[in-house]
């Protein structure tokens, strides 16, 4: 599972290369399918309850499942790639956020406040703790903390033979409720958090989620074992971080926060 999950990273890395304004989604899509193939995984997502596409790309107020097609990204757009992998019989799944260019304070702010929330919960994913542990540490930093929305109509879910097993893991809960977590469970921990308000509602393809005010919405997410004292990251952003310091067309938070040391 972990090299699975380490294909995506590799994949999410290229794409932080290449990401730039102008650039049209269906040809990063395309370049997705190709690395994946070319790497001996399967794209998970294509033909995944007829999903037609290597990946999903969601532009700003698309919250997740975004359609790649025509569309060419400009300065200031905020663009999640989320990739899924099939090899070796396991699947990996995660997810990043991306901004083009510099945006507006708020918007980074959100970005930022999202990425920690996503390792808030990842501190909570160890063996003898609950599931809601994880959800209540990501809706405690999000929405109780900044006053982001929360969307409760996507989780995050158990990743392994198939790329959706059970447990559900919201990103909103009760700390002490629901199971028991076990070593060696794993998890896809995803928070999807908005600038606005919780609520939105999927487009008339059947997939593209969007917020229903409009506003920015972001997604991280990363494929993590269940471990006994601390959890394990199967996935990997130290080289998307990388990609993305190194690609000027990028902001980077990694980058922001070193050139104010």
């Amino acid at each position: 599972m972990r090299e699975s999950a380490l294909l995506v990273s590799k994949t999410l890395t290229e794409v932080a290369k290449r990401l730039r304004p102008g650039i049209t989604t269906i040809s990063i899509d395309q370049f997705i399918g190709e690395f994946i193939k070319e790497n001996k995984g399967y794209p998970s997502f294509l033909n995944y309850h007829g999903y037609p596409f290597n990946s999903c790309i969601s532009v700003n107020d698309v919250v997740v499942h975004g359609f790649p097609g025509k569309y060419e990204l400009k300065e200031s757009d905020i663009v999640s790639v989320d990739i899924g992998v099939y090899k070796n019989g396991f699947h990996g799944d995660h997810a990043y956020t991306f901004m083009i260019g510099k945006p507006e304070e708020d918007i980074i702010q959100l970005v930022r406040v999202t990425k920690e929330s996503l390792f808030k919960g990842i501190e909570k994913a160890v063996a003898g703790n609950r599931l809601g542990d994880i959800s209540y540490a990501i809706q405690e930093h999000t929405e109780k903390k900044y006053g982001y929305g929360v969307v409760r109509e996507l989780v995050g879910h158990g990743l392994g033979k198939s790329m959706h097993e059970d447990p559900q893991v919201p990103n909103y809960g009760k700390r002490g409720s629901g199971p028991v977590l076990k070593e060696g469970l794993v998890l896809a921990i995803e928070p999807m958090i908005n600038l606005g308000k919780k609520d939105v509602y999927t487009d008339k393809d059947g997939w593209t989620v969007r917020t229903k005010d409009g506003k920015v919405s972001v997604h991280f997410e990363h494929d993590v074992c269940v471990k006994k004292g601390k959890a394990d990251i199967l996935s990997n952003y130290n080289s998307i971080e990388a990609a993305e310091n190194n690609n000027s067309n990028l902001f980077s938070l990694n980058h922001s926060r070193a050139e104010s040391l």
